[in-house]
Order: structure tokens, then C-alpha cells, then sequence
């Protein structure tokens, strides 16, 4: 493959491409490119009426339940059926992550990485009426806008959102109410003792001291916050104490989560519609955003770290799915392989019916890679 085209794409990123085995041409495709959005569950007859809304015809993609595909050029934000939440824009790819999962009813799911928070609602959804979710991310700002995403579809009810870095993130899931363990048995003197802690301001000093070290290193999170829990999340009732708790790692063998989703951080190189943007932002960004190697360097560290204490965190006989948006080796096959040279107990398992799916087999056995350009298959 030659290292210089005719592309608009400049040379040193073709270059980049060519030794990561990519055609470049996948991004010149962008003006066929579908868009996704999934259906809420419940909203599956109002699909005529959202086409009618949208004035285009919505697909249906066989191999992701609740996922349509529709022109790339149909904007859904100024519509009904997106202001009421019965849509929301997602990849296919992203929605085949948490797919994968296989989250079963009662599981106690942790999003290591939320924000911006469609994965997160497609968790919330697929767990209904049980379990729990744990949103952690490491930017406030960001993890604000995924708690908009869980306020505005209703679906915060079982879910707890914590500013936090999740390379060392350690709070484990409340498998047991808290809330229903104040109100079978203990004390009206606890149940006030719990509401004052929670309603009292910290002392002025303490407040001006948390909000300097934010401005001098916004972010680095010394300890995690709670910024959102729903009235099932099994946050009410409990003590400081209690929510911040932490545990060794024998007992997160018994207690961790059931299941863990890891979307690093990336170069998203693996975005086609991201990496045009370039195109308007000047292709010296993607210079230092994408093939600064000194960057990627502290990326695959960073995405290492993660998944790694994702690991950690399972429970025994527990799920882990690790995906990036970028479609390099480094930050992909050589990440998983580095974790499992270091962590003898896990295990790489095959997905469940990935055959259906638009993607083929990485360089490590049983790991996928997606079609950026053919993503329905």
C-alpha cells in the first residue's frame, strides 16, 4: 500500500494507517454513513409515528435488538419522540459493547468509563426493575452531562454516579438496600443521625479547601463523589461511611460486580465522522491528538490501568468487556495482551452469537473488530 494518495487525508496519518494494516479510504465514506438510534423498550408501536416525525423510514438492525439506522443527514434533536425520551443516539458499535455483556436480571453492573452516558442508559435499560448501575468517570463536567442523559430518559432509579478515577476506583456494589435495612430495624435517633450527615454543609474552610485543589487539578479526584443516586440505587439510608467504603481484594472476590464495562479513552482514529472533523480543526490537531507517540504512549498506560482495575473488581465468575473507538493494535490486541500476561485468572471467552455480527476477529484470538464502514452487516 502506498504512503502517499490523492486523499485530503494528509500523509503522515496515511502513513499511520498503512502500519496499522487500515485502508484509508474507509474515511471518505462519511456521506453514506448511517446514524443509530436505540428505542426505548415499551416504545416499540410507536415506531410509525416516529417515522412520520423524522420523515424517514427507520431499519431495523437485526443483530442489536432495539437499534434502527437511518440517513445520516435526519437530525432527531428538535424532535417529539427524542425531547420525550423515547430515543437516543448511539453506535452500533457502543451498543454491541454493552450487548456483549449479557447483563441478566439482578446484575450489579459498573461503567468505568460513563460519560458521555448512552452506553450507561442502555445498561439501565436492560436491567429494568433489578440490579444496580455504577457510573464512574473521571471528568465532572462530562459525568454532569450523563447524568442529564439518566434524568432526562427516567432512568436513574437504580443507578449512583461518582466523580472518580477509575484506574483506582474501588467501591463496591450494595447488593443489600441500605435503605430497607434503616427502616426494618433501626432507630428513628439513626434515621436522623444519617439524614444530618448527609444535609449538613461541611465547614466553610473544608468547602474552600476541596474547591482550590479542583482548580489547581480538576482532574485529580482525591477521593470519589457522589453526584447522582436514584431510590433504588441502595445509596439512601446508608452513612458516608458506608457509601465510601472499601474492601481488600479477597472480598471483592465474593462482592465486586457482576459485570464491568471498560470504553477507554482512545484516539478515536476509529471514528470516521471524528477523524473529518480534523478537517476544520486543522490537521495539526490530529498531529498531537492521534499520532503523537509520546501520547499514545500515556494512552495504552491509561487504557492498561483501566482495565486492569476493572478486572479487579469483578466478582468471582464475572464479565469484563474492554472496547475503544480507535482501531489500532496498541490500544486494542497489545492492551489485552499485556493484561493478560499480568493477570493469570482471566480468561478471554468468546461472545455469544458474534458470528451475526458486522465485525471479524482481531489479531488476539476472540477478540472483535468492527466494520466502520459496513456496521449493519
Amino acid at each position: 500500500m502506498n504512503t502517499t494518495s490523492n486523499s485530503p487525508l494528509p500523509d503522515a496519518f496515511i502513513k499511520f494507517l498503512n502500519d496499522n494494516g487500515l485502508d484509508p479510504s474507509i474515511y471518505t465514506s462519511t456521506d453514506c454513513l448511517p446514524r443509530y438510534i436505540r428505542l426505548k423498550p415499551g416504545c416499540e408501536a410507536k415506531i410509525g409515528e416516529i417515522e412520520d416525525e423524522l420523515q424517514c423510514k427507520l431499519n431495523e438492525v437485526g443483530w442489536l435488538p432495539s437499534f434502527y439506522s437511518l440517513p445520516p443527514d435526519v437530525q432527531i434533536a428538535n424532535s417529539k419522540a427524542y425531547q420525550e425520551g423515547k430515543v437516543y443516539g448511539i453506535d452500533a458499535a457502543s451498543g454491541a459493547a454493552v450487548q456483549a455483556l449479557n447483563i441478566a436480571p439482578g446484575d450489579h453492573v459498573l461503567d468505568l468509563c460513563a460519560a458521555p452516558g448512552a452506553k450507561l442508559c442502555m445498561i439501565l435499560d436492560i436491567l429494568g426493575d433489578s440490579g444496580s448501575a455504577t457510573g464512574v468517570d473521571v471528568a465532572r463536567h462530562r459525568l454532569a452531562a450523563c447524568r442529564t442523559m439518566v434524568q432526562k430518559y427516567a432512568l436513574g432509579d437504580r443507578c449512583r454516579l461518582l466523580v472518580a478515577d477509575g484506574t483506582s476506583f474501588s467501591l463496591i456494589p450494595f447488593r443489600d438496600s441500605a435503605a430497607s435495612k434503616l427502616s426494618n430495624g433501626s432507630t428513628l435517633e439513626k434515621k436522623v443521625d444519617v439524614f444530618k450527615e448527609w444535609t449538613s454543609k461541611r465547614p466553610w474552610k473544608e468547602r474552600k479547601r476541596a474547591a482550590k485543589a479542583r482548580e489547581v487539578s480538576p482532574l485529580q479526584i482525591l477521593e470519589p463523589e457522589l453526584i447522582f443516586y436514584g431510590k433504588h440505587s441502595g445509596v439512601i439510608g446508608c452513612t458516608r461511611d458506608e457509601l465510601y467504603q472499601t474492601v481488600n481484594d479477597d472480598e471483592l472476590y465474593a462482592c465486586g460486580y457482576d459485570k464491568v464495562l471498560v470504553d477507554a479513552e482512545c484516539t478515536h482514529d476509529g471514528s470516521i465522522r471524528h477523524v473529518q472533523k480534523f478537517e476544520n480543526w486543522g490537521w495539526q490537531t490530529l498531529q498531537r491528538r492521534v499520532l503523537d507517540a509520546e501520547r499514545t504512549d500515556d494512552l495504552t498506560n491509561l487504557q492498561f490501568r483501566l482495565l486492569c482495575n476493572g478486572f479487579r473488581l469483578l466478582k468471582a465468575g464475572g464479565s469484563l468487556i474492554y472496547s475503544t473507538c480507535s482501531l489500532t493494535v496498541a490500544q486494542n490486541e497489545e492492551v489485552i495482551e499485556r493484561f493478560l500476561l499480568d493477570n493469570s485468572s482471566a480468561e478471554l471467552q468468546e461472545i455469544d452469537g458474534f458470528n451475526t455480527w458486522p465485525c471479524k476477529i482481531g489479531r488476539v484470538a476472540k477478540t472483535l473488530r468492527f466494520d466502520p464502514v459496513n456496521p449493519e452487516g
